[in-house]
């Protein structure tokens, strides 16, 4: 039990480094809790108009939510952890970057993040996800319901590209989360006041 606890407070402080606030910092730009949606995330980035510092924000919380399934599958369960902390990380993270005790608690909505976890359960399972939010963004250009699309497939991908039932579970409990965290889009689309990403003419 230790070392589940042990192995869900690590996850969760990688999960807590903000890389939209720490991106920014170090770009010289306005912390996005600060305009837009004051969402710390990759979109809410774009918001602000680096399409730059938008995408190391993606990668960065995409490879933070990757590198604690990463840690707990190539290094902690080798060395005899309980298999259960796989699941444990992967919310672990998820929940750490939502509330980062290093900024004050104010996280982002955690796609990227998410993401990541997903492509270290299983690339292909990752990948299929990202498809399904692509091409809701390529016909919306909404990024909130690009989200829900992908956080609905992804516990329906999971069934045709996981075979445990924690896993599966895990999954479906992060969409759950994720959704929860998109309340206030949801909120935002009911109403019709959702950003549209348009097309920049040339």
């Amino acid at each position: 039990m230790m070392s589940l606890i042990l192995v869900a407070v690590a996850a969760y402080l990688i999960g807590s480094l903000s890389f939209a606030v720490i991106v920014s910092r170090l770009m010289g730009l306005p912390d996005p809790r600060t305009f837009g949606s004051r969402n710390p995330g990759a979109t809410n980035m774009l918001r602000g108009g680096s399409r730059l510092a938008a995408v190391w924000v993606l990668l960065g919380d995409a490879l933070k939510g990757w590198f604690a399934v990463w840690l707990v599958t190539h290094v902690a369960i080798p060395l005899g952890v309980d298999p259960r902390a796989l699941p444990a990380a992967a919310i672990a993270v998820f929940v750490g970057h939502g509330y980062p005790v290093f900024f004050g608690f104010r996280g982002g909505k955690g796609v990227a993040t998410a993401l990541g976890v997903l492509l270290a359960f299983q690339p292909a399972l990752g990948l299929a996800t990202l498809f399904v939010w692509l091409s809701v963004m390529a016909v919306t250009r909404i990024s909130s319901i690009s989200a829900l699309s992908a956080s609905v497939a992804a516990p329906l991908l999971a069934l045709i590209f996981l075979q445990d039932a924690w896993g599966r579970l895990t999954v479906l409990a992060l969409a759950l989360l994720l959704i929860v965290h998109h309340h206030s889009n949801i909120r935002r689309l009911l109403k019709g006041e959702e950003t549209v990403f348009r097309k920049k003419a040339h």
